[in-house]
């Protein structure tokens, strides 16, 4: 599979990067965007050719269609764009102020559709891959704006896939399970022994493992080849939403 030209959110860390080296390796060419503006211009000056940092706050409507209008303008025509930025604070329902509310739908949801708004009409044909999770179709506590603002990004990646065909622009989600990352293991010193609880919850996986980032990268990429796929949700979870 050849990806000429890349736009990929959230591509400082985790699957956004995994995805953006991947393409890159295959002689595509990406622009970056994400909030760590220190991170990108590492991470470009590394790849050394064919891509291109924005830092971006994906949450700012106005910032976003400034940082798109750019990557259009230093890639050309975009085949691919893919929203991986996201977020995720533990905390119980008494706890999630409105500033956490806010951020987390500001950044998981409406991120997605401010860069979806802003690229699907530049794009003459190609694909949007969007970050859902296993929280997209489940609930669970202590998850609850993350649950809401994951759930959002499946309803918008089946409406702009429906809205969008006609144009020959597809658009499909991962959703995947819990992904060995630094991140991930921060999180879990929240519950105050984080090993245990990674064992508890890797035993809860039936594939009884995290996914890799370059795992998802792989599905992202898949959804992205596969021509006839739109409106369509990938789980990737280890069989955890199979049971």
């Amino acid at each position: 599979m050849t990806v000429t030209n890349a736009i990929i959110t959230g591509a400082s860390s985790g699957v956004g990067l995994a995805v953006a080296r991947k393409i890159h390796a295959r002689g595509g060419s990406v622009a970056l965007l994400t909030r760590r503006g220190d991170l990108l211009t590492e991470i470009v000056d590394g790849l050394e050719d064919r891509a291109y940092a924005f830092p971006v706050d994906v949450s700012d409507p106005v910032a976003v269609s400034a940082a798109v209008r750019a990557a259009f303008a230093a890639l050309g025509d975009v085949t691919l764009v893919v929203n991986s930025a996201g977020v995720v604070e533990i905390a119980e329902l008494s706890d999630i102020t409105d500033d956490v509310w806010a951020r987390t739908l500001g950044v998981n949801l409406s991120g997605t559709f401010y860069v979806a708004r802003e690229a699907a009409p530049r794009m003459s044909t190609g694909s949007i891959v969007n970050l859902g999770s296993e929280l997209s179709t489940v609930g669970m506590g202590l998850f609850v704006h993350y649950c809401a603002s994951k759930a959002g990004v499946i309803g918008l990646t089946k409406a702009l896939a429906a809205e969008l065909a006609p144009r020959g622009i597809r658009v499909n989600a991962v959703c995947p399970g819990p992904i060995d990352t630094p991140m991930l293991r921060t999180e879990f010193e929240w519950f105050g022994d984080p090993e245990a609880t990674i064992a508890g919850a890797i035993d809860r996986i039936p594939l009884k493992r995290f996914a890799s980032a370059d795992e998802v990268a792989d599905a992202v990429l898949y959804l992205h080849a596969a021509g006839y796929a739109t409106g369509s949700c990938l789980a990737l979870d280890g069989g955890t939403t199979a049971v």
